[in-house]
């Protein structure tokens, strides 16, 4: 029961998420109320339900009938996905001290929200902006000081000390073979902002975990990117494939499940 309420409170937070997406570098404040972006015709109440608007009105504006983007129900799963994983990795945590727990799930919360819409704005615009890859960076690296990034237990998450230096230099180790593929090819192969991103990933996971996340992801990638030249011999498709899209899903995975693959690190 606690999980689906927790999931359900995720898709709601989805809804909102939706709302930065769309409206970031915009003039357009976030505490507007919603529209269609088509007619401007305000959205009542019963159709801002995360999901079960959009399957009830089949996808389309009630007023226009234009067609609704898929990335709001999308956005929305996304977003009940991970907050209903990360109360499952930390329901330990819950009925032993609900106090320590909500911190440390409004915290992980926090940067994993972050990341979804870098995401999501990455695969849109094929960018990653700077202010959420310094933001989610600042968080991350606050969060070194008060959590044990490589913890297995979950009793010892929170740990206020002094982080070591390989802590400090972990998202540089991965971020700076990044930086010279965007360097070497130009910005063909990969952009900077993969880069960016990387240092604050490093923070937040530790050099073990991030180095999984980061073989996850080129895994994801791959299997991705096979499926895309299947699509583009079948309909002459060209495409660009954002890499931030890949390292999240990776360093979901990694946090959620405590993947090392190193064994040695």
């Amino acid at each position: 029961m606690l999980l689906i309420i927790f999931t359900l409170f995720g898709l709601i937070i989805g809804s909102f998420l939706n709302v930065v997406i769309y409206r970031f570098n915009t003039n357009k404040s976030l505490s507007g109320r919603s529209g269609c972006m088509i007619c401007q015709s305000q959205l009542a109440w019963h159709d801002l339900i995360p999901v079960f608007s959009f399957v009830a009105l089949q996808g389309r504006c009630r007023t226009c009938k234009t067609k609704i983007s898929t990335q709001y129900p999308l956005v929305e799963l996304a977003s009940g996905l991970i907050f209903g994983l990360l109360f499952w990795k930390f329901q330990s945590l819950f009925f032993l001290d609900t106090l320590m727990f909500s911190f440390v799930y409004a915290y992980y919360v926090a940067l994993f929200s972050i990341l979804l819409i870098i995401t999501v704005y990455d695969i849109k615009h094929k960018i990653i902006p700077d202010t959420l890859s310094f933001i989610f960076g600042a968080l991350a690296f606050v969060g070194m000081f008060f959590l044990n990034t490589s913890a297995l237990d979950v009793y010892n998450v929170f740990n206020p000390h002094i982080p070591q230096l390989s802590q400090f230099l972990s998202g540089v180790v991965v971020a700076l073979p990044f930086a010279g593929f965007w360097f070497f090819s130009r910005g063909a192969w990969m952009g900077l902002g993969d880069a960016k991103l990387a240092v604050g990933l490093g923070f937040m996971l530790g050099i073990g975990k991030l180095l999984s996340a980061t073989v996850i992801s080129f895994w994801v990638g791959a299997i991705i990117g096979l499926m895309l030249i299947v699509i583009k011999k079948v309909n002459g498709m060209k495409s660009e494939i954002p890499f931030a899209p890949f390292l999240v899903i990776g360093t979901f995975i990694a946090f959620i499940f405590d993947l090392y693959l190193f064994t040695f690190l």
